[in-house]
């Protein structure tokens, strides 16, 4: 069987490959797969029966025996294949509903379905790189409405609101970027990683985005930063979305002085080998093998088990755990001083930002809107269809019923 030459690409030919994936090879498209760091290796896997390696290079496909580890492994029986192929959404919807497996390097993987898809509409799902103040920062984004900005939380990447991208993209711009030290970012050896370093470089991608301003939607860290962009640069932020946001604490902290002592420069060395690491992050979140929560360890392990990765993730979750709550630059004193509209998304069973805190921002911020969701640390995952509604209303609603 002849693979098809792809457009902005080729292919090459085998007899073995069957149809779908020689449709998907066949219609690769390189404007929408971003693979900055060199050939990428994509593993098709038909479930039960046989599988083919996809190397991606120079905005070329080429199809070539599963020799080596794979960066990305797709797997889907032939069933979900067919339908993948037929269809240019069915690739997400299949990942989505946990037919079709993407594990190791979800944006390769992601990518590749978008750039397989054959849509070639604007606002169609495509992955990219933009050069900033930061260093070089790597996007998702669909859509051609409103801008909208996603921010990850700690040890996340982009890939965690790859729903949220496709749910809000019918209304919004809606882009997912790795902020600084994660995911496919840059990662600055020696960069601050808190707050404010987190919102000066949103602020540099706005501007590497030529864009005047944004709709931030934020989860964990990601919430904390959208909030410091919106008191730090009021002007760029139209709305602010807060997913289970991490915010300072507000009881006494143990070890807080030891923490600040720390140097998270230690994490440029891994004392613990790459197989002890897995298996105690495989141990402590369950079902850490299976679907959304497996894909998502596979991110966190990507970067964690980088030097520079691991230096950014310890300096962000240090700054998180001694932010100063009280006082004239505290974070709750500073928090009221917040001009733009505000919806908050809270767990019931959130075990990192209790929904107890809660009252604490209506204290600080008496306009902010509140829903509380049966979920936990990570809405837009666990309840899309619950949050994906609230944000659409939220950021479409006029300003005087943003402001009710």
């Amino acid at each position: 069987m002849s693979v098809a030459p792809a457009r902005d690409g080729r292919a090459s030919s085998t007899s073995r490959l069957p149809t779908p994936l020689a449709t998907l090879i066949g219609r690769f498209d390189a404007n929408v797969f971003d693979a900055p760091r060199g050939p990428l290796r994509i593993r098709l896997a038909v479930a039960r029966e046989a599988e083919w390696d996809v190397l991606v290079a120079h905005g070329l496909a080429t199809v070539a025996p599963p020799e080596q580890r794979p960066d990305a492994l797709l797997t889907a029986d032939a069933k979900t294949w067919t339908q993948i192929a037929a269809n240019a959404t069915s690739g997400l919807r299949a990942f989505a509903s946990g037919r079709l497996s993407v594990r190791r390097n979800l944006h390769a993987g992601i990518a590749f379905l978008a750039a397989t898809s054959g849509a070639n509409e604007p606002g169609r799902l495509r992955f990219h790189s933009v050069s900033t103040s930061s260093g070089s920062l790597s996007l998702m984004e669909a859509g051609t409405g409103p801008p909208l900005l996603a921010l990850h939380g700690l040890g996340g990447t982009k890939v965690s609101f790859l729903t949220t991208v496709a749910a809000l993209a019918p209304r919004f711009r809606a882009i997912a970027v790795d902020l600084p030290g994660f995911g496919d970012s840059d990662k600055p050896i020696g960069a601050a990683y808190d707050a404010r370093y987190f919102a000066d470089a949103v602020a540099g991608l706005l501007d590497a985005l030529a864009l005047p301003s944004a709709h931030l939607v934020g989860n964990s860290l990601g919430g904390r930063i959208a909030l410091e962009v919106g008191l730090r640069y009021p002007s760029r932020v139209d709305r602010l979305a807060l997913l289970a946001p991490a915010l300072a604490w507000r009881r006494d902290r143990p070890g807080l002085a030891l923490m600040r002592l720390a140097r998270p420069e230690l994490g440029l060395v891994q004392l613990a080998p790459r197989g002890f690491v897995e298996a105690i992050v495989h141990r402590l979140i369950p079902g850490a093998d299976k679907g959304w929560t497996a894909a998502g360890v596979d991110e966190f392990l990507r970067a964690y088990l980088t030097p520079s990765g691991r230096a950014a993730f310890y300096a962000a979750a240090r700054h998180i755990y001694i932010e100063q709550p009280d006082g004239e630059q505290g974070f709750w004193t500073r928090l009221g001083r917040l001009r733009a509209d505000a919806l908050f998304v809270w767990g019931r069973r959130d075990r990192l930002v209790p929904v107890a805190f809660a009252r604490h921002v209506a204290q600080a911020l008496p306009r902010a809107q509140h829903l509380e969701l049966d979920c936990g640390h990570v809405p837009q995952v666990e309840s899309p269809r619950q949050t994906h509604a609230a944000l659409t209303a939220f950021l479409s609603a006029p300003a005087e019923r943003a402001r009710a």
